[in-house]
């Protein structure tokens, strides 16, 4: 079983920010990550809120986090993260590829998008139901297509979409988006962008196993032959859901970021708080690191 000062699970931004403050103290350290590097912002199409970068997409600011861990030589590797346990002062993280023991922990698994809910909607993801625009948008060029949601996710994507489309319906369920004005006044110059407001999707309409509508609860059909939805997002902690006290979901820590449990610590979406940006998470990042250093040193 291999051993590490600090063993990372989540190699979104959060996850790598720790592991470069790690690895410049002079600790081992060890990311896991069970998807794609980068975490969700790999799924964004524009950035225009973090400092530094006018615009910048989130794949490539993703691969220049990934350079620069790779130029550190932080050991990376892939695992699903099924339990921990605690051995004393070490840890024990079992995966799906083996265990690994770690004398701290700090846990950066971050969100998974919010499903609606509806029946067939698992069935369909590959066939028109997406939760990821920028992947999977090129796929509906010149087709009617639908967004749910209001946040700032909904709206960014829905102006990426708008280029690609030929309409885009934005089905949010009150009479007023939850986004940034900034975004609300973008999708007010496309045509193309037709808003839905205070409407849900209650069915989704298909045929030979492909999204060929939706149903809005005033009984309206939309022919859209994709839908991407943005409803929120779930916090990754099943994996420690019976060793912490959960908030939600969500992992609660002191101003240090460590749980109730001595030497597990956590940064970015997964935990606790007011604002869920990149900057938030990369700060975060920063701080379990230093402190898990702090502890070790």
């Amino acid at each position: 079983m291999k051993q590490y000062d600090c063993v990372i699970i989540g190699a979104g931004v959060a996850g790598m920010t720790s592991a470069i403050y790690c690895k410049r103290a002079g600790i081992s350290v060890l990311l896991l990550e069970k998807g794609v590097p980068g975490g969700q912002i790999n799924k964004t199409s524009t950035i225009e809120n973090y400092p530094g970068f006018k615009q910048i997409d989130g794949p490539t600011l993703a691969m220049n986090m990934i350079d620069q861990i790779q130029s550190l030589e932080i050991p990376y590797q892939y695992g699903n993260v099924t339990s921990i346990e605690i051995q004393g002062e070490d840890k024990i993280i079992h995966t799906d590829m083996g265990d690994i023991q770690a004398k701290r922990i700090i846990v950066a698994s971050g969100r998974k998008p919010r499903e609606l809910g509806l029946p067939n909607e698992k069935a369909l993801v590959g066939g028109g139901v997406s939760y990821c625009a920028y992947c999977d948008g090129m796929l509906y060029k010149d087709q009617d297509v639908a967004i749910v949601g209001g946040g700032n996710s909904a709206l960014e994507e829905a102006l990426y979409l708008a280029n690609i489309c030929k309409n885009v319906y934005l089905i949010h369920r009150r009479e007023e988006y939850r986004a940034d004005q900034i975004l609300v006044d973008k999708i007010k110059k496309y045509d193309n962008i037709k808003p839905c407001l205070n409407q849900e999707v209650i069915e989704i309409l298909e045929q030979n196993n492909k999204v060929c509508g939706v149903r809005l609860k005033d009984q309206s059909v939309l022919n859209v032959t994709g839908i991407f939805i943005y409803v929120g997002q779930i916090p990754e902690t099943s994996f420690i859901e019976n060793l912490l006290t959960l908030d939600q979901g969500y992992i609660v820590t002191n101003e240090h970021l460590e749980t109730e449990i001595p030497g597990i610590y956590a940064c970015g979406d997964v935990l606790k708080k007011e604002l869920y940006q990149i900057s938030t998470a990369i700060g975060e990042g920063a701080l379990a690191g230093t402190n898990v250093v702090k502890s070790l040193k």
